[in-house]
């Protein structure tokens, strides 16, 4: 019998069920999707254990990375152009470190927004943090930092300077992950996948890096780009003089870790040692959020060629170019700069 006693054929019958079932389903997927917006709204995660699962996803994804090049099975493509209008490339060292870095983040916290440079639409990896924290983080972190998990966003970059790995460059090779809270980079992580050194910083609260012992402003070693060395050149050059030594070198998280003490195992990057990090165009958030956790947790800073405070939520892109010093005063160097307009995106 039908509602309000109206008599339906079994046609009838069927639809009536059909759409009753569809009712409900569309009632319980409601309930599910606000449990799970309540959850991650209520969640909390600890920093620290963060810091620990950062450092263990990039040291993961470089062990892939290091695998493909090793041997020599990159697969490489082409995925686009950048903003520039140069070719971007993709290896199988990228995808694979991605899956690796990507799927440790989120099996272990489903809540968390993670950004990866990468996406893959096969099948993901299943394996969860072990919980381990290393002893060098317990030495500086003796305890944990909850914070709400709606708060926090993960940058993942699980191939820094892919070009220059297809080119057989290890040297400039980093793997990457960022961890911001509210938009500020809090947590750092920089691995060599072929020297096996990890670099990372906890702003407030240590780092396993040191600042050197001193730094040159009149004029600095600037390290820029190598993929768009002359473009900077002149700019470089009316800020601090014809005789200032511009270095061009591969990979964001190379060029941050040329501004402090030299990794124990990373003897190259000794001759690249700069005092500023000069980018003027447009560049990925991944690209520099775990740097400028990394300056900031020494005491140094990272802006926009403005000096404008970078945001790491939101959009993936940053258009307003960047500058980072450690141990120089940063608004002086600032305002030596000549203006530069932003590219428009």
């Amino acid at each position: 019998m039908a509602p309000m006693g109206i008599r339906l054929s079994p046609l009838g019958v069927a639809i009536f069920c059909l759409l009753g079932v569809g009712v409900i389903y569309h009632l319980y997927a409601g309930v599910i999707s606000n449990r799970v917006a309540a959850f991650r709204q209520g969640s909390k995660v600890d920093l620290r254990d963060l810091l620990a699962l950062s450092v263990e996803a990039a040291v993961q994804g470089g062990k892939e990375v290091k695998k493909v090049r090793e041997e020599n099975t990159l697969d490489e493509r082409t995925k686009g152009k950048t903003k520039e209008g140069a070719s971007e490339l993709m290896t199988l060292g990228d995808l694979r470190s991605h899956k690796k870095m990507f799927y440790l983040m989120k099996n272990t916290y489903p809540a968390l927004k993670v950004n990866s440079e990468e996406h893959d639409n096969s099948v993901g990896e299943d394996e969860v943090w072990n919980r381990d924290i290393p002893s060098d983080i317990l030495e500086k972190v003796p305890e944990g930092h909850e914070v709400p998990a709606h708060t926090v966003t993960v940058w993942i970059d699980p191939l820094d300077a892919t070009q220059e790995y297809t080119e057989n460059m290890s040297q400039y090779v980093t793997t990457m992950v960022c961890v911001a809270v509210d938009g500020k980079p809090v947590i750092g992580v920089i691995h060599k996948p072929f020297t096996g050194d990890t670099a990372w910083a906890f702003v407030g609260h240590g780092t396993n890096v040191r600042a050197r012992t001193s730094y040159i402003s009149s004029p600095p070693k600037v390290i820029v780009s190598r993929s768009h060395a002359g473009k900077v050149k002149s700019f470089i050059e009316d800020a601090f003089g014809n005789t200032t030594t511009i270095i061009p070198a591969g990979g964001a998280g190379y060029k941050v870790l040329s501004l402090v003490e030299p990794l124990p195992r990373d003897t190259a990057a000794t001759s690249d040692q700069a005092d500023v990090y000069i980018h003027v165009t447009f560049i990925k958030k991944w690209d520099i959020c775990a740097g400028a956790a990394l300056v900031e947790a020494l005491g140094g800073k990272m802006t926009t060629l403005k000096g404008e405070v970078i945001d790491y939520s939101g959009s993936e892109g940053n258009s307003g170019g960047l500058v980072a010093t450690v141990g120089l005063d940063h608004k002086a160097l600032l305002e030596k700069l000549p203006n530069w307009v932003p590219e428009k995106h």
